[in-house]
């Protein structure tokens, strides 16, 4: 647990630091600079934007200004060394494993906003030290009086208000850092960015899609959700019941067969979001899931960013995931092009260098049996392959929102699948999704996923 540091409310006050934050990282940058040009050499502004200093600068700040503002750190920290530099990765990391905590006299004026002055008499016992802190909230374990264990998530002071303005304060120091490709249509992505939040700090919102994930995963035996306390919860108070269990990346430790067990389960989760509950919990942040360790369920946490998946979008990655399985380049680039990856009339140089990066993500897909995700070539490959793309920044666009945060989750997954070292037969996952089927899952209750056509088990039935 970090030490406890006010968040910043006001307005005035959260600007402030993204002022300390951006003079910070111009000075960095200006000292690297010149030090280059002593040396005779020209200065890379890539690299000196990134280097470590300016990497413990934005983390430290991200960290306590919390909100919208450390979500932009924990989507860059959740590269675990396979795209950044493994020093920056792991100094970002910790916007990925904790956040600053509240002082108590801040967390108790929030507590009596949310449940009045004797907030207490509804406990037997109420920690106020924080089992977890995040970027919107921090939660407590408590007992209530009836003798239910509950996770108590609370939300930070101020930060649903100022929302809107970190993401522009965010926007503003990316546009100021050259980084993006000229004509790159940011104003859309930061739409969407500012609804998700504003999603994420909705403990009503966040209360129903528990709810709705809470109604599936009762037909998958290996998979735990909190029930919902909703007596207690309150508009910036969410209260679920505590289920126990470690990080999931903690499960790197345990025995193969387990750790395949494990992210067999997790990819198969990820196909029924994405093709049969068109609903998917799309922020990959390993703090999201955790791993019982009694009795080796998967506990899934943190539905403030899930989100309906369209029909369309699903019908066009059951289409990408068919041309992935047969190889068939031609079918890959017009799957890559019908969800907005790929550019309208790219030069040859950018869709051969796509297309190279969409075969490696899909050998997975092609291997007979199980695919190691831990033997490092993939994340190697793909790392090589998106250097190449570097010159041709000019032509890239940005996805439609909805594709962006599915391609973050499946980005995720990859991640998490490699910290594991894990060996998951994805073909036998993703096929039945992509033969000509019923309207019909695949058994739930089995982790190894069956190579049936869809259709037939569902006949079966």
């Amino acid at each position: 647990m970090q030490r406890p540091r006010t968040v910043p409310s006001s307005r005035l006050s959260r600007l402030a630091g993204f002022g300390r934050l951006a003079g910070g990282i111009a000075g960095n940058v200006l000292g690297g600079g010149a030090r280059e040009m002593l040396k005779g050499q020209r200065p890379d502004l890539p690299s000196l934007l990134l280097n470590p200093a300016n990497a413990r600068r934005l983390a430290d700040e991200l960290a306590r200004l919390r909100g919208a503002a450390m979500k932009l750190g924990q989507l860059i920290s959740m590269d675990g060394g396979e795209v950044l530099p493994r020093e920056l990765a792991d100094i970002l990391a910790r916007l990925r494993a904790e956040a600053d905590p509240m002082p108590e006299k801040q967390l108790e004026q929030a507590l009596v906003a949310g449940w009045g002055p004797d907030w207490r008499r509804q406990f037997q016992q109420f920690d106020m030290a924080p089992m977890a802190a995040a970027s919107i909230g921090q939660v407590h374990r408590a007992v209530a009086l009836d003798g239910r264990d509950l996770a108590i998530k609370v939300q930070y002071p101020g930060i649903a208000a100022s929302i809107d303005a970190d993401v522009d304060n965010v926007a503003t120091l990316v546009k100021l850092s050259g980084l993006l490709p000229a004509g790159f249509a940011l104003d859309p992505l930061l739409a969407d960015a500012k609804r998700q939040l504003h999603d994420e700090a909705d403990y009503a919102r966040e209360a129903m899609m528990l709810e709705r994930y809470a109604a599936q995963a009762k037909g998958w035996p290996g998979v735990a959700v909190p029930a919902l306390a909703a007596d207690l919860s309150r508009p910036n108070i969410l209260a679920m019941g505590h289920v126990g269990g470690v990080g999931i990346d903690k499960a790197a430790a345990l025995p193969q067969a387990e750790r395949d067990r494990l992210m067999t389960l997790m990819l198969r989760i990820l196909m029924a979001e994405l093709f049969d509950w068109r609903m998917m919990q799309t922020d990959p942040n390993f703090a999201n899931y955790r791993y019982d360790l009694n009795n080796g369920r998967l506990v899934l946490l943190d539905f403030g960013a899930a989100r309906d998946v369209p029909a369309a979008v699903s019908d066009g990655y059951r289409a990408l995931l068919a041309a992935g399985l047969a190889a068939d380049d031609q079918a890959l680039l017009t799957g890559l092009a019908s969800l907005g990856i790929l550019p309208a009339n790219p030069p040859a140089a950018m869709t051969d260098a796509i297309l190279g990066m969409a075969r490696d993500g899909f050998a997975p897909l092609r291997m007979d049996g199980a695919f190691d995700f831990g033997g490092g070539g993939l994340a190697a490959n793909l790392k090589a392959q998106s250097s190449s793309l570097v010159a041709l920044r000019e032509h890239f666009i940005a996805p439609p929102p909805d594709v962006l945060f599915i391609q973050r989750k499946i980005a995720g997954m990859y991640l998490l699948a490699a910290r594991l070292k894990a060996r998951v037969d994805v073909a036998a996952l993703v096929r039945p999704y992509t033969e000509p089927a019923a309207d019909s899952a695949p058994d739930s209750g089995n982790t190894q996923a069956s190579t049936q056509p869809r259709a037939t088990r569902a006949a079966r039935r």
